[in-house]
């Protein structure tokens, strides 16, 4: 289906740009590589647990529960590799394993049991910040022990070279280009309505420039970070799963209308417990991302990243009455919050007005899906 350019996106662009107009403005260091590549693993952070989010809302759902969820399991991998000395790739394995199986008991709760995710994710978020807090001893702990760098801790700290920067570039946008004539090949043989060509080309050149900016703006500091590589792949990965498989239209179908997807034989129970579980590993990779980009689990880390998420889903076009919302609109959105908590903090605004704005975006990003759902 041919997508045309809406209101919503033209004022997601605006705004954006405003923001970064104003950083560059008042803080010279926002444009800086340095920062711009910090900001790039900011954002994929933010963007990577949002794209989860948007797994939950597009059937009707809210998860509250990730930023704690984060902490513990990120707090769990930690433990075990620093002070039970287990092998980086094991402690990660078992935090990732820990967060499938309990965003599944969730998503059992809420179908088989029929306890509204607001209250079961609700209470995750407490009884998972005080596991945290059981799990590091209301201490710090550190990534590394002894100096000793590992997997975790190059989480955050590995870049991919210049070149093979330029050549994954490369391979972008050849896959892009070979991608949009296939698929308008397609609908022609399938006598569908094809894509305007001019349209078509603007579309792939304007997404080839940002591919190509991306790859230029990281290699003036170290190249891509790995961050980066990690949240393209999953969404890609998240793309392709909402955009051209069943269990994705099963998603927007029950969030338009759950009853009438049931009776159209659409499996509900599995398709929201699937969708569940598979946050439950999207918030473990944000955790371990996080935390081995700040480099240690402290008590307080992934606090109010639910929102963050919830925001970069609203701001980005997705409804919160479920079955709208795309996994480009989402990255949008998180790249408004990433930038604004990337602006904020180099300026030094103290912690209580970063949360006020976060608040107040989240406020108006909700105030705009009411009143463009009325439109």
């Amino acid at each position: 289906m041919s997508r045309s350019f809406s209101l919503r996106d033209y004022s997601i662009a605006l705004t954006l740009l405003g923001i970064c107009v104003f950083f560059g403005v008042v803080e010279p260091k926002f444009l800086d590589s340095r920062n711009l590549s910090l900001l790039m693993t900011e954002l994929s952070i933010t963007a990577t647990l949002a794209v989860g989010m948007l797994l939950i809302i597009l059937p009707g759902h809210i998860d509250l529960s990730v930023g704690s969820g984060l902490a513990l399991l990120s707090g769990i991998a930690t433990v075990l590799t620093t002070k039970a000395g287990l092998p980086a790739p094991l402690s990660l394995s078992i935090g990732l394993i820990v967060g499938l199986i309990l965003w599944w008991g969730k998503g059992v709760l809420i179908v088989k049991e029929r306890i509204p995710a607001f209250i079961v994710t609700l209470a995750g978020m407490l009884v998972f910040r005080g596991l945290f807090w059981l799990v590091i001893q209301n201490q710090t702990v550190p990534v590394v022990a002894g100096g000793q760098t590992n997997l975790y801790s190059q989480i955050s700290t590995w870049y991919l070279p210049s070149i093979a920067g330029y050549g994954l570039a490369a391979v972008i946008i050849a896959a892009m280009v070979l991608f949009t004539l296939s698929a308008r090949k397609q609908r022609a043989a399938n006598g569908l309505e094809v894509e305007d060509g001019e349209l078509a080309f603007l579309r792939v050149f304007v997404a080839s420039q940002a591919v190509l900016l991306f790859v230029i703006v990281t290699n003036q500091f170290r190249g891509i970070p790995l961050p980066a590589l990690i949240f393209a792949t999953v969404a890609l990965v998240i793309h392709v799963l909402t955009q051209h498989t069943p269990f994705g239209r099963y998603l927007y179908a029950i969030g338009g209308n759950a009853e009438a997807a049931m009776v159209s034989g659409v499996p509900v129970s599995r398709v929201v417990i699937g969708a569940f579980a598979i946050m439950g590993g999207l918030v473990a990779i944000t955790g371990f991302m996080l935390t081995s980009y700040t480099g240690n689990s402290t008590t307080d880390i992934g606090e109010w990243m639910e929102l963050d998420a919830v925001a970069a889903c609203v701001i980005g076009g997705v409804s919160l009455r479920g079955g709208r919302g795309t996994v480009l609109g989402v990255l949008a959105g998180a790249l408004i919050m990433a930038t604004l908590l990337n602006g904020m903090t180099l300026m030094a605004v103290s912690p209580e007005y970063k949360l006020m704005v976060r608040g107040s975006v989240l406020l108006a990003a909700v105030w705009m899906d009411i009143r463009l759902g009325r439109a």
